[in-house]
Order: structure tokens, then sequence, then C-alpha cells
């Protein structure tokens, strides 16, 4: 009996559409931190997954999506776990420099492949793990974090790094067993009521550009506001959410969503050289291994399936 010769992966489109992801989200970094320059960061993230439940909605409509208690349920389960993320990551800001931030953020590339074992008692391929291994080392280089300590600022991050996560590990499980389009869509309006309770209650300094509404919550008309209020709730959150939700129910892993996701610090360093940055040879070779330690994870997973392929031919010819 002889083997048949592979299939091409079904999976690479959306890997490719990971990998637009992850280049999106880097470029963000500097529209976001101009347009909460003009409002409170709060405020700005309840504007921005309130545009993002509305036009979600809005763009599934075709689709007749459902809202029974399983998408429901699992909507704010994991959408929860999205407020956290970002609340913790935006306050770490505060307390510590970014380039550790975006260090110890890239480490989830670690815990993914554990938390997948602890969860759902799935093994991750040695290649996996020397991938990522790389990645994180580039993720140092990149982001220059040579002092990365364990203070507050430290501490948010890594909670942040968990929760974001929890989120890769579990989304493929729940987009599994709900409806895709309400399930997007819930995460997206539990995010919203989240932060608009958290922009109303919390305190801030006062914004020249913004206008207040409703208690701290506020809103401004800058352009720099409006136009990163729009980059980032169609294209970073519709479009990205989306797409890594749909990725990961189509069988895209865990571990190769969130190795591809290392790619987003790349993104934003080519957005800020673009804007008159200068990367050093350290963080070039930093962006380097983050590209090698995917390339290592997918050509080690394809050359590991393609022997365990011939193998099992060599058991079935030798049977016959």
């Amino acid at each position: 009996m002889r083997s048949k010769f592979n299939q091409p992966n079904s999976t690479l489109i959306w890997e490719f559409a990971l990998i637009c992801v992850a280049l999106i989200w880097g470029s963000t970094f500097i529209p976001v931190q101009r347009a909460t320059a003009n409002a409170d960061i709060f405020s700005f993230l309840f504007w921005r997954f309130l545009l993002a439940s509305v036009f979600m909605y809005l763009a599934s409509l075709k689709f007749k999506p459902k809202f029974d208690t399983k998408t429901i349920f699992f909507g704010i389960f994991c959408g929860l776990m999205l407020f956290f993320d970002f609340t913790c990551q935006t306050f770490a800001l505060r307390y510590t420099l970014s380039s550790s931030v975006a260090f110890i953020l890239g480490l989830n590339v670690i815990m993914v492949p554990f938390m997948m074992y602890a969860f759902f008692r799935k093994s991750v391929g040695i290649f996996a793990f020397l991938g990522a291994g790389v990645a994180v080392l580039g993720l140092f280089f990149l982001s220059g974090a040579s002092n990365v300590g364990f203070n507050l600022g430290e501490q948010l991050t890594l909670i942040s790094a968990f929760m974001y996560a929890l989120h890769i590990v579990f989304t493929g499980v729940c987009a599994r067993r709900c409806n895709l389009h309400g399930f997007v869509v819930m995460q997206f309006v539990c995010v919203s009521v989240c932060t608009l309770f958290a922009a109303i209650s919390t305190p801030h300094e006062n914004f020249a550009n913004s206008i207040n509404l409703i208690g701290n919550l506020t809103f401004s008309f800058k352009f720099d506001f409006i136009f990163a209020l729009i980059l980032t709730s169609i294209f970073a959150t519709v479009f990205a959410f989306f797409i890594q939700t749909l990725a990961q129910e189509k069988g895209v892993s865990e571990i190769k969503t969130v190795l591809i996701f290392t790619l987003e610090p790349l993104g934003a360093g080519v957005l800020g050289y673009i804007f008159g940055e200068k990367l050093s040879p350290l963080q070039i070779t930093g962006a380097g291994l983050i590209l090698g330690g995917i390339l290592l994870s997918e050509l080690g997973g394809i050359l590991s399936a393609k022997f365990s392929n011939k193998r099992s031919g060599e058991k079935a010819d030798r049977s016959d």
C-alpha cells in the first residue's frame, strides 16, 4: 500500500491573513499614542469597541448571526479576557518602559503550548517549542528590553500576556461550539460595556481637546483621535479579531497563531522606520530571529509530518 501525496495545506491562506493582522496591530501604536494624547485611554477603548460592535454586527447581518445561550456565554467569557488584557497592558505603560512591555507581552508565545496541554492535554511538537524560543529571543533584541525588572508595570504586563494567551487558547475551542459571528460580536459588546464603566468611574487628567460626557467619559473631535478610532475599530478590531477567530476555527493551531502574532512589534518597527525612527543592528537581528522562529516552527512541522507519513507508508508496504 502506498501513501498518498500530501494535499496543499488548506490553512495557508488563513496563516497569511494572520500575518496581515499582526502587521495591522503593529501599525496602530503611533496613531493610538497620538489619539490618547487627546482623551483618556478607557474612553478611547470604549469608543473603539462600541464602533467595532456596531460594525461587526452590521457586517454579519447577511450571515444571520445567532445569539443563543452558548454564543452569549462564550462571547462574554472570551470578551472578559480581552478586557483584562487591554486594561493591564494600558496601565502597565504608566509604570514601566514600553520596551519591557513589548518583550513581556511576547512571552505568551511560550505560555500557549503549556496552556494547551494543561487545559486540553494537547501536545505540541518540538519544533514549535524551538520556534517559540527563537522568537522570544528575537523579541528581546527587537524591544531592546535589557533592563526588565519585576515591578508593578512588569507584573501587570505579565497578567496581560497571560490573559491574551488564554484568549488564543480558548478562541478556537469556543468558536467551534457556537455561532461564529455572534461570538465575535458578543466579545466586542462585553469589552465596550466593561470599558464604559471603567471610563465613567476612573478619574484622569483634563484634556484640552476633549469634552466630558458622562462622569469621566470623554470624546475628542481632533483628527488624530477620529483617525485612530476608525483605524482601530474597523481594521485592528473588527477585521483582526474576526480573522483570528475564523482562522483558528478553520484549523490554524494555537501555537502557530501566537507565533505569527510575534510579528506585531516588527510591524511597529517598520512603521516607526517610515516615520523616521531608526532600528539598531541588534533590533534588525531581533526582527530576523522572529521570522526565523516562525519559519523553524512551520518548516519543522512540515518535515516532521512528511517523515511520519513516510514511516507510516513504509510500515504499510511491509504489511502488504
